[in-house]
């Protein structure tokens, strides 16, 4: 009998970095302009997670631009155009999508994904 993690649909492992949804994690991601190439951050929360294995699996990443509009962005893990990925952040949410996000503030979000015990 096989059994598997709970958690399993809700994190990834890429290069040996554990993620799960609801974590803050950092992009860099190459873009080809012309004959140039540039690599481009892209800072995030973890909002979902698709596919079985490592050759159809994709994040999305969901930041808040500068002017407050929300950008969310569909990465596919296999892509070589992704030069690294970087935890920024560790949360303690354990849904599998967090799709609730995007209807929250700036401060509602941190209280919802990062609790802190006050004592």
């Amino acid at each position: 009998m096989n059994l598997v993690s709970k958690n399993m649909a809700n994190s990834i492992t890429y290069k040996d970095k554990q993620m799960a949804v609801g974590d803050t994690i950092s992009i860099n991601y190459k873009i080809k302009e012309g004959s140039k190439e540039r690599q481009q951050l892209f800072e995030g929360i973890l909002t979902k997670i698709k596919g079985q294995d490592g050759q159809n699996r994709m994040i999305t990443v969901r930041k808040v631009s500068n002017v407050g509009i929300g950008v969310e962005r569909i990465i596919p893990l296999s892509s070589p155009f992704i030069s690294g990925i970087k935890l920024v952040k560790k949360s303690v949410y354990s849904k599998a999508k967090l799709y609730f996000l995007r209807n929250l503030s700036a401060q509602k979000l941190r209280q919802k994904l990062y609790k802190t015990t006050v004592k």
